[in-house]
C-alpha cells in the first residue's frame, strides 16, 4: 500500500462517481443478471464489502425484500436454494473467504460477482459478473470500490422493488459534487479535524444504523493506512457499548449526523468532557461541525461522507510514512 497513491485515489472520486452516475442514468445493469424468479437475496463479502452489504440488505428488508448480508467466512450461510440470488462482492476478485463461500452454497442459486477486477478468480466462479467501474486503485486500498459497491447495491435495490435508476443516478452525481466540495475545501477543515480526532487513545466513529457502514469503513481506513487505533459504533448503540470509555480515556468521537439518538450520547460526552466532531449536520455537543454540499440528502451522505475520515487517514499516513526511519 502507498500513501501518496491512496491520496491520489481519493482525489479521483468525483470523476469516477460522475461517470458511474451517467452509466446508471442510462440503464440498470442488474436487469441483465437477476433472474425473474428471484425471491431471496444473499450478499457475501469481507471487510468493506461486508460493511456495504449489511446496510444494503437492511434497506432491502425495509422495502419488503427477503435479504441478508453474511460474512463470507461464516459457516452459517443461508440454506436457500432455487430462487436465491447470491451477490459475491470482492473489489480484487480474489478474497479467499468469498471464493470459498461459493463452494458452500446450496444447489440452484444464481451467483453474481460484483468486483472491480475483470477476469479475476471470482468472475470465473460466478454465473454472471458486474464490474464496479471504480478504476484501478493504485494505493492498494479499497476506497472508490467501496463507494461504488454501495451505489451498485442501491441499484440492485431499485431493480428488485421495480423503480428506475434516475433518482439513484442523481444521488450518485450528488455524491460526486459532495466529494469535490470536500476535496476543494480540504485545507479549511482537515487540519482542525485531525487535531481534534487523532487522540492518544484512538479515534471513534458513530453513524446512524442506516449508514453504519460509513463509521465502519472510516475506522478501517484509519487502521489500514496510518495504522491508528479506531473503532466504529452505531449511534444509538453507543450508549450501551462505547460510553464507558469516556470515563477513562481521552475520548475522540466523530459523529455522522442523522440519528435520533445523538442527544442521548451527548449527555455523556458533554458531562465527561469528550471531544466530539459532527459531520453532515448539527450534532449535540459537537465542538466542531463540518458541512458539505448535498449533505441533507441521505443517500448522498451515504455515498460521500466517508471521504472525511479517508482524507484524515491519507494525510496522517503520508506524515507517518515521511517520518519513518
Amino acid at each position: 500500500m502507498k500513501p501518496d497513491a491512496f491520496a491520489a485515489d481519493l482525489a479521483r472520486k468525483p470523476e469516477t462517481l460522475a461517470r458511474l452516475a451517467l452509466l446508471l442514468s442510462d440503464r440498470n445493469p442488474w436487469a441483465d443478471v437477476v433472474p425473474a424468479d428471484t425471491t431471496r437475496v444473499v450478499l457475501l463479502g469481507m471487510g468493506s464489502s461486508a460493511y456495504a452489504g449489511a446496510v444494503a440488505a437492511a434497506r432491502l428488508r425495509a422495502r419488503g425484500v427477503v435479504a441478508t448480508a453474511e460474512l463470507a467466512s461464516s459457516c452459517l450461510l443461508p440454506a436457500w436454494g432455487p430462487g436465491t440470488l447470491v451477490v459475491a462482492t470482492s473489489a480484487s476478485g480474489g478474497s479467499a473467504e468469498t471464493l470459498d463461500a461459493l463452494t458452500r452454497l446450496p444447489a440452484g442459486v444464481t451467483t453474481v460477482a460484483l468486483t472491480n477486477t475483470p477476469g479475476s478468480a471470482l468472475t470465473e466462479r460466478c454465473d454472471a459478473v458486474l464490474t464496479l467501474e471504480a478504476g484501478v486503485e493504485t494505493g492498494g486500498v479499497a476506497c472508490r470500490s467501496y463507494q461504488h459497491t454501495l451505489a451498485l447495491l442501491l441499484a440492485l435495490e431499485s431493480h428488485l422493488i421495480g423503480v428506475d435508476t434516475s433518482a439513484l443516478a442523481a444521488s450518485v452525481d450528488g455524491a460526486a459534487a459532495a466529494s469535490a466540495d470536500l476535496l476543494d475545501r480540504e485545507s479549511d477543515w482537515l487540519p482542525e479535524l485531525s487535531a481534534l480526532l487523532l487522540g492518544p487513545s484512538g479515534t471513534y466513529l458513530a453513524a446512524p444504523a442506516h449508514r453504519l457502514c460509513t463509521a465502519q469503513q472510516g475506522a478501517l481506513m484509519l487502521r489500514e493506512g496510518p495504522r491508528r487505533p479506531a473503532a466504529a459504533c452505531e449511534t444509538g448503540d453507543w450508549s450501551h457499548v462505547d460510553v464507558y470509555l469516556t470515563k477513562t480515556t481521552d475520548y475522540r468521537l466523530l459523529v455522522f449526523a442523522g440519528s435520533p439518538w445523538e442527544a442521548q450520547a451527548a449527555e455523556w460526552t458533554t458531562a465527561r468532557g469528550s471531544t466530539v466532531v459532527g459531520v453532515g449536520g448539527d450534532v449535540p455537543g459537537a465542538g466542531f461541525t463540518l458541512r458539505y454540499a448535498g449533505d441533507s440528502d441521505d443517500d448522498v451522505a451515504l455515498l460521500a461522507e466517508v471521504l472525511v475520515p479517508e482524507l484524515i487517514a491519507a494525510r496522517q499516513w503520508q506524515v507517518t510514512e515521511a517520518d519513518a526511519p
